[in-house]
Order: C-alpha cells, then structure tokens, then sequence
C-alpha cells in the first residue's frame, strides 16, 4: 500500500482561537489573574451543564479527583473501587487520599467499570466507588447509584472525559456524590489546564473551597489544612470561551462518530448503551487481531491514533506488590481491551475528507 500523500489527519486539535486569546489579554490588562471573577463565573456558567450543582474550579482534574475524596472524608484505612481500564490518575488521586485503589473489571462493551465485579470487591473498608465515564460515555451510575445506596458508600464521578455526556437525560457531573473533570488542551474543552468539582451538597462545596485554598475562606484565616490547588483566571477566562461552543463541538464529535459508524466495516465501532448520550471525548474501536499492523497501516496513511491505555494501571509499577500485580485483580475483560482498543480522529475540526480517509484507511488496514 502506497503512503498516503495527503496532510496527516491529526488524533486531536486543541483550540485555541482569537475568541480565547482575546478573553486572556483582558484578564491579564485587568490584573485580577488568580481565584478571582472570572474563576466564580466560570463556576456559576458551568454549573448549567451539571443541573445547577456547586461547581469548585481547581488546577487540574487529578486535583479535582484528589480533592472531592478529602472533601467527602476518605483517607488511610479506606478503599475506593476504580476500575484498571482508565488513565492512572484515577487511582494516583486514590493513594493521594491516603486509600488504597481496589480494581475491578469493565463491562465487555461500554469499556466502563462493570456494577456486578465493582459489588464483588466491597469490603468493610470500602468507602467509595469511583466509575469512569471513560471516552466520553457514561458508566451505569444507576446500578453504581443502587449499589452506592445499599452499602453507604460515597459516588464519586471521573468525568474527565465526558463535558455533556448524560444517562437517561441527567449530566454526567450531577449523578453522583461528587463529579470530577479535567480541561486539559485535548479534552472536549479545556481551560489550557484545570479541573471541575461538582457536588450537590453546599457544605462538600464549601470544604472544596477551602482545600484548594490553603485552608482558608478569609486571608489568614485558616479553617483546616489545605493546599495551593488554585485556577487561575486566565484559565477560567478560557474555559468560558470553550463551554459557551461545547454544545456546538459535542454535536459535531457525534456526527463524526456516527459517520465513522456508519462507514468502518474493519474494527468494532464503539458500543453505546441504551439511554447513554455519548460525547466521543476518543472515538475507540476494537481491532481483535492485528492491532499494530493497523497501527503501522494508519501510520503509512498519515492518520492518526492512539492507544488509550496500553498497560492497565493494575500492572503498573506504583501498584504492583511484590513486583507482580496483586492476585486479587483478575480482570480479562480489562486485559482484552487494552489489547484491543484503538482511538481514532473524532475531533470537531475534522473535515468530511479527512473523515472518509479514516475511515477508508481502517477498512484497508483490516483487508490488507
């Protein structure tokens, strides 16, 4: 197969327009640059798209993560479910609580954590189960919700990936005790870095807002010990541009994925579940056999890819034991996917032609 002369079609294509470089040229004239109005409007703006839920920005979605488990009281002697299948800082933000991370495994399809291996794994020492709305698509948080209920344990979304996803027309962010997302430059919006709580109770909020400020509601006056996990307002000032296009962006994904749909005959498009709104944060297929010589295919095309996530984080040094993962975690169904999965282009600045280049070069790859 001849390479592909064509410009390379890029996996992602973080925005960063007039619109955001303006909004951070007047923060910046204005001098308010830290903690200050346009982080609380940021917080208020996004608070539509999570069903009016308190919303505390902070520096990153690992801090979001990390902070939504102190603000709820989890810590040492407490475990969190997380499921392996994801990207470490789920459970980085676990062993920063001072938990431990109890992995279990992922549905077949949804490529998110599974309700009935998340059940097996309670103990007396679980305090939360953190589901991730992995590439955009929401877990079951009705059955993690049930579950949840049964046990007294805390519901903490990673909803890093999923800005307007929803289940049975309710936001991600506002299905559980807590909601965690990130803005990184390649996420569906970004703030260039940051991160989102959201919580339903005023006083969670309120103790978000001290842990990210050193403890403090009033200068000098420190209520508990906090840390410097801060946005800024120039990141805030981006964020506002970016969630006032989410809506027009998470469209386009969708009609990207569902051409991609329409069109792949040489991979397994990716599943959604009945009453899941998908927002295709990674547009990840299956290849069941030969995944690196489609890799090597896609590379001669010029389209890009990725592998999202190579080696689940249960076989990661940090939570090896005795340098082997622990003999609890069998988990086959996260071990088939991270052989499997595959993320193509789904990004809203994709044209019709580049789609169909995508596309063209997985079916080939797949007869080649």
């Amino acid at each position: 197969m001849p390479e592909e002369s064509g410009e390379p079609v890029p996996a992602a294509r973080p925005v960063i327009g007039d619109a955001e470089i303006d909004a951070v040229v007047r923060v910046l004239r204005g001098g308010r640059v830290v903690q200050g109005p346009e982080v609380a409007a940021f917080e208020e703006e996004f608070s539509a798209l999570v069903a009016g839920r308190h919303c505390v920005a902070v520096n990153s979605g690992t801090s979001a993560l990390h902070l939504a488990l102190l603000a709820l009281g989890i810590g040492p002697g407490d475990e969190v479910i997380v499921p392996s299948f994801t990207f470490a800082a789920t459970a980085n933000a676990v062993r920063l609580a001072g938990a431990e991370p109890v992995f279990a495994d992922i549905e077949p399809g949804s490529f998110c954590l599974d309700p009935d291996a998340a059940a097996a794994m309670i103990t007396h020492r679980t305090a939360a189960v953190m589901p991730v709305h992995l590439y955009g698509h929401p877990a079951a948080m009705d059955r993690f919700a049930a579950l949840a209920g049964r046990h007294g344990l805390a519901l903490v979304e990673d909803a890093a990936q999923a800005h307007a996803a929803s289940l049975d027309g309710v936001p991600a962010g506002a299905l559980g005790t807590a909601g965690c997302f990130s803005f990184y430059p390649t996420k569906n919006m970004h703030t260039l870095e940051g991160g989102m709580v959201t919580t339903a109770d005023a006083g969670t909020a309120r103790t978000l807002r001290l842990l990210r400020n050193q403890g403090m509601a009033e200068r000098y006056a420190n209520e508990i010990v906090g840390a410097n996990l801060r946005l800024t307002d120039v990141a805030a000032a981006v964020g506002r541009v970016q969630l006032g296009r989410l809506a027009e962006w998470t469209e386009r994904r969708r009609a990207n994925a569902a051409f991609l749909d329409a069109k792949l005959t040489g991979a397994v498009p990716p599943p959604v579940a009945a009453g899941a709104r998908h927002v295709y944060h990674q547009y990840t297929v299956r290849v069941r056999e030969g995944r690196e010589a489609m890799r090597r295919h896609l590379d001669g095309r010029r389209i890009g890819h990725a592998v999202y996530y190579p080696t689940p984080v249960h076989r990661l040094p940090p939570f090896l034991r005795d340098g082997v993962p622990d003999p609890r975690w069998d988990l086959p169904e996260t071990d088939r996917a991270a052989a499997e999965a595959l993320s193509l282009p789904v990004h809203p600045a994709l044209t019709g032609a580049e789609l169909a280049r995508v596309a063209d070069a997985v079916n080939e790859g797949a007869a080649a």
